[in-house]
């Protein structure tokens, strides 16, 4: 189905009935993506998920927006379901924006389930700066190198042989949305959530990597944290049978 909020088409799917529940998705994934979680709850459970905008068969922004922005989109897409109040389920990308709804919007939250959520900005130790340095460096050898392309191609050159997964795999405005977004540090917004909130987390997640989910557990005031052993940056797959486990005893 698609419902139109602030003049983008966005797709949206609805299952099951009951107490809503809002399930979002990571950066560069779509409603297919967390298919598996929401198959969990639409049993008893009203479920509600939409691919963010720029994802899926959603439209993308017309301009760079950050995170708070795609959260008033969420909030907007609440208002156009009549939704008052929903437990969230957010993975990676997802988790930011219910970090986001949570903190700002507490009366529309009822629960929140972070997987393995972006937010925190990464430690950046000696190995992150030479890592830039030498990016830097790479980048003016070739845009002096390919003389006879005009910036533009130069830089699309450049970005896909050497840019990270997700800025490879974005083009034109997404991948403004994606240098703004990872900037953001959602560190100050912890202490307002009141939710309950449940923290799941992949041991080996490379990605977000696991010290973010303690900083999380400790600075949201009512949280827990259920760490998978040898799971990764997708937990809820790498680990199927427990996630039902510990989504059903917590919802």
């Amino acid at each position: 189905m698609i419902v139109n909020i602030k003049g983008l088409d966005l797709n949206y799917i609805v299952e099951g009935e009951g107490s809503p529940i809002v399930v979002l998705h990571g950066w560069g994934c779509n409603v297919d993506t967390v298919r598996p979680i929401i198959n969990i709850i639409n049993k008893r459970y009203k479920v509600y998920a939409l691919d963010l905008p720029g994802f899926g068969k959603s439209q993308e922004p017309n301009e760079p927006i950050g995170s708070f922005e795609y959260a008033e989109i969420v909030k907007d897409f609440l208002d156009k379901m009549n939704i008052n109040k929903a437990t969230f389920i957010g993975h990676s990308f997802g988790g930011k924006l219910s970090i986001i709804m949570g903190s700002k919007y507490p009366e529309l939250v009822d629960k929140i389930v972070l997987i393995d959520s972006a937010g925190l900005i990464p430690k950046r130790g000696p190995k992150y700066y030479i890592k830039v340095y030498s990016f830097k460096t790479l980048r003016y050898i070739y845009t002096n190198l390919f003389f006879w392309l005009s910036n533009e191609e130069k830089m699309e050159k450049f970005y896909k042989k050497f840019g990270s997964d997700d800025y490879q795999n974005s083009s034109g405005i997404m991948r403004k949305i994606l240098v703004k977004v990872v900037n953001e540090n959602l560190r100050p917004l912890l202490k307002d959530i009141k939710a309950p909130t449940l923290i799941i987390w992949g041991e080996n997640d490379d990605a977000t990597p696991l010290y973010m989910a303690k900083i999380m557990e400790k600075e949201i005031k009512d949280s827990g944290l259920v760490v998978f052993e040898g799971a990764g940056h997708y937990a809820y797959l790498d680990d199927y049978n427990r996630f039902v486990a510990v989504m059903n005893a917590f919802l």
